[in-house]
């Protein structure tokens, strides 16, 4: 028996659908989550379905928040790391635009004001959001694996997330 689901990169209108669904049969289960990216380069989710997860009590479950690792700054500059999802799957341009680079160069510096690594503050920031349940990490080390943990007590302070605003105004959404 199925109890409840989760969506998958599903839009505002789709995310209704599935809950109208519900509410026309209250037997049957209802969609507990929804799993869509969101990062400091790709914040499209709050365009309408963040505020259907506050309204409708379906929170994300935020994929890719470190952006496949280019929030971590190891792309910086041009770097390329061998063994890098990246440079494995080059077919992935998402997170390889011009502007998303631009965008993390400006994040870099926010972080650095801040004395947190750019990790931090992105993994900080994707816990901050009201609509968030759950920070889906991946880590391919134990160091990797720590510094994510440790986010979760990372608290952003306002004059952060005002800086962090002020770059999503000028370079919106550069990796959707």
């Amino acid at each position: 028996k199925i109890r409840a689901y989760g969506l998958s990169n599903e839009t505002a209108w789709g995310a209704m659908r599935y809950l109208a669904e519900h509410e026309r049969q209250p037997e049957t289960a209802r969609a507990a989550t929804i799993q869509n990216p969101y990062s400091l380069l790709n914040r499209s989710y709050e365009v309408g379905l963040s505020e259907v997860s506050l309204r409708e009590n379906l929170p994300l479950l935020a994929y890719s928040p470190l952006a496949f690792g280019v929030l971590t700054g190891k792309y910086r500059h041009g770097a390329m790391p061998a063994g890098s999802r990246l440079a494995l799957f080059e077919r992935f341009k998402r997170y390889s635009k011009p502007q998303g680079f631009a965008a993390v160069e400006r994040y870099a510096q926010i972080a650095a004001e801040a004395g947190l690594s750019l990790t931090a503050l992105s993994l900080a920031f994707v816990n901050d959001r009201p609509f968030v349940a759950s920070n889906i990490i991946g880590a391919t080390t134990l160091e990797q694996l720590a510094e994510n943990i440790d986010s979760a007590a990372v608290t952003l302070s306002p004059d952060v997330l005002e800086a962090i605003d002020a770059v999503h105004a000028e370079i919106s959404n550069p990796c959707p």
